[in-house]
């Protein structure tokens, strides 16, 4: 793991696109893992669906879901230890019905699972029904875990749309939204993906790092923007990684300057 000693965090992001080649998938995230930990990250942000993925979906995603003490998680838990960093992915998670799955994100170090995320909100808009084969998150307090001093909550895709989800987030500390994707290309979507992310990091005053699939499924444009919202590290439209460094220092000079949640007068209630 990076060693570095001035206070800043160094954050990955990891574009790839994930298919039904489960072996190829974690050899994927191995090899990318490795080059960002040679970069000096501490925090490596894989996509949604990143064990197995199929489009359009059909009934094998839930043939391919898993527990969470599953041979992927344990095979990213071996990988985050081999480099000593922090790896964050989803997977395609067992549900309660047979007929379906959980879109779920862990982080894992060398200590095991660190906090885990399944989507609330499914997808089904644009003309797509994600509900048909995945079954939603339960409304539970949101799960967060800390690196180097900085506190990192995590969301997916399409909760982006719901600005209560990352609202949450900064409402329980964190200072990082990472938010794994499969952000479905589509008239005006690479615009929606970079202005809500970009809305999600100024309203909150706080970072965010999102990791999306490529084209020709995905939009690609993976990215980390910082707490005025200003684009730190961006991924176009091919597989790669892209790293950028977190700073708590940042945050407290940009929150002091506008306390926007201090002022706020609204609280959030589940419906």
């Amino acid at each position: 793991m990076n060693t570095a000693t001035d206070g800043a965090l160094a954050l990955a992001i990891a574009q790839f696109a994930p298919t039904s080649d489960r072996a190829a998938n974690l050899a994927r995230i191995a090899e990318m893992t490795a080059d960002a930990a040679a970069q000096g990250a501490h925090v490596i942000v894989f996509p949604e669906y990143s064990s197995f993925f199929v489009a359009p979906f059909d009934a094998s995603l839930a043939a391919h879901a898993e527990p969470l003490d599953g041979p992927f998680v344990t095979a990213l838990t071996e990988i985050a230890a081999r480099h000593a960093v922090v790896v964050v992915a989803g997977l395609l998670e067992r549900a309660s019905e047979a007929t379906r799955a959980r879109s779920t994100v862990v982080a894992v170090s060398a200590a095991g699972r660190l906090a885990v995320y399944r989507k609330l909100h499914l997808y089904d808009a644009f003309g797509q029904r994600e509900s048909d084969w995945v079954e939603p998150g339960e409304l539970e307090a949101p799960e967060t875990f800390e690196v180097r001093g900085i506190r990192f909550g995590m969301q997916t895709c399409y909760d982006l749309r719901f600005p209560e989800i990352t609202r949450r987030l900064a409402d329980v500390g964190a200072h990082v939204a990472l938010v794994p994707a499969e952000w479905v290309r589509g008239p005006l979507k690479e615009h929606h993906w970079q202005t809500l992310i970009t809305a999600r990091a100024i309203e909150n005053t706080m970072y965010m790092a999102a990791a999306d699939h490529p084209p020709p499924i995905g939009v690609g444009n993976s990215t980390i923007v910082d707490p005025e919202g200003v684009a730190l590290a961006t991924i176009g439209t091919g597989s790669d990684v892209a790293i950028a460094r977190v700073r708590l220092d940042s945050i407290e000079r940009v929150r002091r300057a506008n306390p926007a949640l201090e002022l706020r007068r609204f609280t959030i209630a589940p419906r």
